[in-house]
């Protein structure tokens, strides 16, 4: 068949290796993969310049709040800044939302938000709370693509589990072949470190970091583990921020534990001391370490260890920020950082500390899509895929301006920082949606994506 569309005069760029060439698409799919710069008949002739195509990435990570805080965030804004930052599927946490994504009802209201609004595609986590075990099956039949849990205290609406409902919940993922997705901190030490330092009349922004240390996060992980070795279950551990959790995760793997690992470009962008300068713009949990522990962490990256980098992208009105601004207890926690991804992992990791291109795809798109079931239709640039890509400007300079945010609410801890690596264009399934600065894609064309393959292991390529 003729191609629809061939991209020619580019730097392609897999998860294992780059060349010089071009990608023909048929029919929303990668047809060919062509080499060098040879002339090929097509229905329309795109010359890339030179530039970087990747696949789109997959955020395994963003909270939309809908429905019912669509002040917060919401699918239509929150897919056109995933447009506008080169990802083409996002995989939306179950709270937050009201109600949260925690029964099957729940569910059907997310994705009659979602189909409507949507600009690119997106699957959906289910919450495994106290108590909704009997809620997880038909969760899952329904499509959800794993089940996310706190062991802290996070909302009055989601409740947090203790180790009973993790064991559980673990059982119940092993026989689904599904996985569940833990936020780990200790609620224990977190709640009294916090107790104490409200006492003592501690608002300042050091005492965030303090309420919440290493070893609450550490220990949680190490706990989590040790369930998911006993119960078969696979672990997927999100916003990890510090190399002692990775390397924790990365030694089980090793014996053979389910687990993969996940970490947020704002825990290897920033330090406690940018925190304790910007203020409640840059909180979140587990909140951010000191510059040596950021640095630890990218050894991790470049080492291979993190199996996945998603934004956690958790926003929120200004006024909810700003009201922290001298009680850093009151502020919202949570980073808007969806549109920032990939420039992060340019900038800091490929231009500042070589990160390979590589690399940088196996952790931003191919992983996620075998984590979630979706590999290889989606994190792939394998003839048959949907073409979904993004076409990076590697080389080019910008500075982020609140103006150029497509979120609901134009903050973000990165507005002010200048990166090197910008997008061009964002195409799903060979659809532009993002081109010259401004989201092309219509509202609702996004689909919904479940899982298919949540068996396949994290090795498997």
């Amino acid at each position: 068949m003729r191609p629809n569309l061939y991209l020619r005069n580019a730097q392609v760029v897999t998860e294992t290796a780059t060349f010089r060439g071009g990608l023909t698409i048929t029919g929303g799919k990668i047809s060919q993969w062509v080499y060098g710069n040879p002339d090929l008949e097509a229905d329309e002739i795109l010359d890339v310049g030179g530039r970087l195509v990747l696949p789109g990435l997959i955020d395994a990570h963003v909270h939309f709040s809908e429905p019912g805080r669509t002040h917060w965030e919401g699918f239509a804004t929150g897919t056109r800044a995933a447009a506008a930052a080169g990802v083409t599927t996002v995989v939306e946490m179950p709270l937050n939302a009201s109600p949260p994504t925690i029964t099957p009802a729940a569910l059907q209201a997310k994705v009659e938000a979602a189909s409507q609004s949507a600009v690119v595609d997106y699957a959906l986590w289910g919450g495994l709370v106290d108590n909704n075990l009997d809620q997880l099956d038909a969760l899952h039949a329904v499509g959800v693509v794993g089940f996310k849990a706190f062991l802290c205290e996070s909302s009055t609406d989601f409740r947090r589990i203790d180790d009973d409902l993790l064991y559980a919940g673990l059982q119940i993922a092993r026989r689904l072949k599904t996985v569940v997705g833990v936020h780990a901190e200790n609620e224990w030490l977190t709640r009294y470190l916090t107790q104490e330092l409200r006492a003592a009349n501690r608002r300042d922004r050091q005492a965030w970091g303090e309420a919440r240390p290493p070893a609450a996060e550490l220990e949680a992980i190490q706990r989590s583990i040790y369930w998911s070795r006993v119960t078969g279950g696979r672990l997927h551990l999100v916003h990890v921020s510090q190399a002692e959790g990775v390397q924790a995760a990365d030694l089980a793997k090793q014996s053979g534990v389910p687990v993969t690992v996940e970490t947020c470009p704002h825990y290897l962008f920033f330090d406690e001391d940018d925190f304790v300068r910007i203020g409640p713009l840059a909180k979140c949990a587990p909140p951010l370490r000191p510059r040596p522990t950021v640095e630890a962490l990218w050894q991790c990256v470049l080492a291979g260890k993190v199996d996945i980098i998603a934004s956690d992208h958790s926003p929120c009105t200004w006024e909810e920020k700003e009201r922290g601004q001298d009680d850093i207890w009151l502020a919202w926690g949570g980073i808007s950082g969806l549109q920032s991804t990939l420039s992060v992992l340019l900038t800091e990791g490929v231009r500042r500390r070589g990160l390979s291109l590589p690399s940088l795809v196996r952790m931003t798109s191919a992983n996620p899509a075998r984590l979630f079931g979706l590999y290889p239709q989606k994190g792939s640039l394998m003839p048959g895929a949907d073409a979904d890509l993004v076409i990076v400007a590697k080389d080019q300079e910008f500075t982020l301006q609140a103006v150029d945010l497509q979120y609901k609410n134009h903050h973000s801890v990165y507005v002010g920082q200048t990166f090197q690596g910008a997008v061009h264009t964002t195409l799903v399934r060979g659809a532009p949606v993002y081109a010259a600065g401004s989201v092309t894609g219509q509202a609702g064309t996004g689909c919904w994506l479940k899982p298919s393959m949540l068996n396949i292991s994290m090795e498997e390529k």
